[in-house]
């Protein structure tokens, strides 16, 4: 086995269930994320079954496509109580999001991504911004201040909200969410569909 392929002992067929689902929570085809990575549809179909050997290279290629770190795909499954699979997530078994530069952190709650809405919980560092506010979500995304305060902006205008505060973004509403302050905030995130 070259030295860059995963070990048999990292379930092949739950990393690439993760791909999977992922891949498809993004929007993405075979074809799509085959052609982003410069392999065949059928590799990505067997890396997504679990019939063909994954290297880290191209783990790294697909995790980079999918917005997530390559650490997205080893959350300690082995350690999990194969009563709780796809119904608990331990606090220390999520999956986390990083966003190098912008102060923002997030963590996946949903033990899994194939249903029909997932929660996120993330954290603002003061200063922290979820950027352009251009973006606009194709279903719907709301949440809940849990500590500190989150000025949303939305078509333009802007909302202060504190700690217990809750929101909902109208669909497709240009938006962005920034902690002005110099505390952390946090804020408990419910989006659907599946975006992660």
């Amino acid at each position: 086995m070259d030295a860059n392929t995963i070990p048999e002992d990292n379930n092949g067929a739950e990393i690439g269930a993760e791909i999977r689902s992922l891949r498809k929570a993004r929007g993405l085809t075979l074809e799509d994320l085959a052609a982003k990575i410069g392999r065949s549809v059928g590799y990505i179909s067997q890396v997504e079954r679990g019939i063909s050997p994954l290297t880290i290279p191209n783990l790294k290629a697909i995790a980079e496509v999918l917005g997530v770190g390559i650490n997205w795909f080893f959350r300690g499954e082995a350690s999990q109580d194969a009563d709780e699979k796809d119904i608990i997530v331990r606090r220390n078994n999520r999956q986390k999001l990083a966003f190098p530069g912008t102060g923002v952190r997030e963590e996946l709650l949903s033990p899994r991504l194939n249903g029909l809405f997932e929660l996120i919980i993330g954290s603002f560092a003061p200063g922290a911004e979820t950027g352009d506010a251009k973006y606009a979500q194709t279903g719907e995304e709301g949440g809940m201040v849990i500590s500190g305060e989150l000025e949303l902006i939305i078509d333009g205008k802007s909302h202060h909200l504190m700690a217990g505060d809750a929101f909902t973004f109208p669909l497709s509403a240009p938006h962005k969410a920034r902690n002005s302050t110099d505390k952390e905030t946090t804020v408990l995130w419910v989006i659907a569909p599946p975006t992660y």
